[in-house]
């Protein structure tokens, strides 16, 4: 794929998935996380029900640029109704795509439309508000299941 389209095929992601984002409100009776960039005042607050090891719902609330609220809508779709352990291996590709490093082609093709913000590595000022909300899913899946299947 050319630079050029490459491009345009950012900037067309990221802007529908700032100005309609995916799972955006509240779930009832979930775990929060809230995170805030204090570089740029981003706040993400992620809110997940894990049951059985399995994300059941997931959603995020917050203000910030634009690449931040993107993300976490992004964020959503590529965690929603998979497996703990899917889910962190997820975040941790996502990570390493946005640092600049290389995934394989089956790993991108997993991380959805997140694989279009790798393009945010050329911009490392940026890199904090594209993984806010990876952050904060992350602290939620770290927290684990407890005996009720409710997310301690």
């Amino acid at each position: 794929m050319s630079l050029l389209r490459l491009k345009a095929l950012y900037q067309t992601v990221i802007l529908e998935h700032a100005q309609a984002p995916h799972h955006f409100g509240t779930v009832p009776d979930a775990q929060t996380v809230t995170l805030h960039n204090p570089t740029c005042g981003d706040e993400i607050n992620v809110q997940m029900v894990i049951q059985d090891h399995q994300i059941k719902q997931i959603a995020f609330t917050g203000s910030g640029c634009t690449i931040s609220q993107a993300s976490a809508s992004i964020m959503t779709d590529v965690l929603a109704g998979q497996p703990v352990a899917v889910a962190q291996q997820r975040i941790a590709n996502f990570s390493t795509l946005i640092t600049g490093d290389t995934l394989t082609a089956d790993e991108q093709h997993a991380l959805g439309d997140a694989a279009v913000l790798a393009t945010v590595a050329e911009f490392p000022t940026r890199i904090k508000c594209a993984t806010l909300a990876w952050h904060a899913a992350d602290q939620l899946l770290t927290m684990g299941d407890d005996a009720d299947g409710r997310t301690k």
